[in-house]
């Protein structure tokens, strides 16, 4: 692919040289593109756009996450499995910022510590596929990978690959920032308003057990206001934005040269992500991941061995630097309480301090006899107390938990205070990808996960 010149110049060529060696690697999980020239015209407009982030706020998040993997603060990070153009409305991007700043308030009580508000939005629109085709009623067609590769209606119309999505997907994630920035900074996340929604959770019959921890809590926020605490500060709060960082046709355009430092920055987002599909040492998604300031996290599922962890760790973090990697945990609750404990034994005897995230969502699916995939809501958190019992048998920190949620009514896991079944899942089972918890489900972890917090 001819790679566009003047959004990459940089007196240091063996930075940008560095910054391309991933295309002389294997690479997974890239489309088909029928169209390679159109290809490379998107990435070059895209790489003449201005950056969704800024150095300076990927800066400040690398030493919010470092606190969290000392201990000192808790990572919540949550959003759509896969983001869709059509999904991106006002109504639903408040809506899901509105559930991850109630859960924070949650958390942060059961904490006592800061919690770092990350959503999966403004750019999660790429999807790791295990298959590259699907065949339905006897026709193949190539697999849905995201809104930004293709479109979900089963026609060869809508599956082939498009290069012009590359470009709406930038547009799209643009618009979804500037919503979050306005309702983050706007007065939308004062902290009294935010809980005001949460006792209205825990009033609700079906949530009896948790009124009692919404009741401290509303008790501390008086005592706050009486005391005179500062709530016009405690009007804005920092957002985050995260996504896998899948697609190299996109991220490698995004990706700029910071004036102050002259290093690389992928600014498509604060933070990005490898998968357990493409975390191969010698891939390069790894390589080309290994080579920017951002953050990084990385899937790690229950066949990860400990030597498989400190070469992650070699390649993405060999400076040992503060916040620069967390690795997530996608375990399963089955596996979680053999398969994390070898892993945090090895750490303890490492240099190395990464971020510990637990993701209790991608080890638990299961698909009905009706065919809809799901997760079992009971299932989601004894992964979640499997992860906080091996931090506290191995004297490790608990640092955060990676969720896949929406703020909609949806009915798509089971269980929980709503008692969703089976029947009640075509009811409204709105997920393109995997299935999420519903506003009240993720208001439900958010409780139990704080019980947690308060006993470790």
């Amino acid at each position: 692919m001819t790679q566009p010149r003047e959004p990459f110049a940089t007196s240091d060529t063996d930075v940008v040289e560095g910054l391309d060696y991933w295309r002389t690697l294997p690479i997974k999980q890239q489309p088909s593109w029928p169209d390679a020239a159109a290809v490379e015209a998107a990435s070059a407009e895209i790489a003449t756009l201005p950056p969704l982030v800024f150095a300076g706020e990927v800066d400040t998040l690398r030493s919010r996450l470092a606190s969290a993997a000392r201990g000192e603060a808790f990572l919540l990070q949550g959003g759509d499995c896969a983001e869709t153009f059509a999904g991106a409305t006002a109504d639903q991007i408040r809506d899901r910022v509105k559930t991850i700043l109630q859960m924070a308030v949650v958390l942060t009580y059961g904490a006592s510590m800061p919690v770092i508000k990350m959503g999966r939005m403004a750019g999660q629109f790429a999807k790791p596929r295990s298959s590259d085709d699907e065949t339905r009623d006897g026709v193949t067609l190539p697999a849905y990978r995201g809104d930004i590769v293709n479109g979900y209606d089963f026609t060869p119309e809508s599956r082939r690959a498009d290069p012009a999505r590359l470009v709406k997907g930038y547009h799209t994630s643009a618009s979804t920032i500037n919503l979050i920035r306005a309702f983050t900074q706007g007065g939308f996340a004062d902290l009294r308003q935010v809980h005001s929604w949460n006792r209205g959770f825990a009033a609700n019959p079906a949530n009896a057990a948790y009124e009692h921890l919404a009741k401290e809590i509303d008790k501390a926020i008086r005592f706050m206001e009486a005391a005179g605490a500062d709530f016009d500060e405690l009007k804005r709060v920092e957002f985050y934005t995260s996504h896998e960082g899948l697609l190299m046709d996109y991220e490698r355009p995004m990706t700029r040269i910071d004036s102050r430092t002259g290093d690389p920055y992928l600014l498509s987002s604060h933070f990005v992500w490898i998968g357990e599909r493409t975390r191969d040492l010698d891939g390069a998604h790894v390589d080309f991941l290994s080579r920017v300031r951002n953050p990084i996290g990385v899937k790690l599922g229950p066949s990860t061995t400990p030597d498989d962890m400190m070469r992650l760790i070699d390649k993405l973090d060999p400076e040992r630097e503060p916040g620069r990697l967390t690795f997530i945990t996608r375990m399963g609750a089955k596996k979680i309480r053999d398969a994390l404990p070898p892993l945090l034994e090895a750490i303890t005897r490492a240099d190395a301090t990464p971020l510990w995230v637990s993701d209790p969502m991608h080890g638990n699916g299961l698909t009905t006899p009706t065919g809809y995939k799901t997760r079992r809501f009971d299932e989601i958190m004894d992964e979640v107390k499997g992860f906080f019992e091996a931090h506290r048998a191995a004297g490790t920190h608990p640092g955060g938990i990676h969720i896949e949620l929406t703020g909609d009514d949806v009915t798509e896991c089971l269980g929980g205070s709503e008692h969703i079944d089976e029947a009640t899942l075509a009811t409204r089972y709105e997920s393109l990808c995997d299935p999420r918890l519903n506003h009240m489900q993720s208001l439900e972890l958010a409780f139990l996960v704080a019980e947690e917090l308060a006993a470790n």
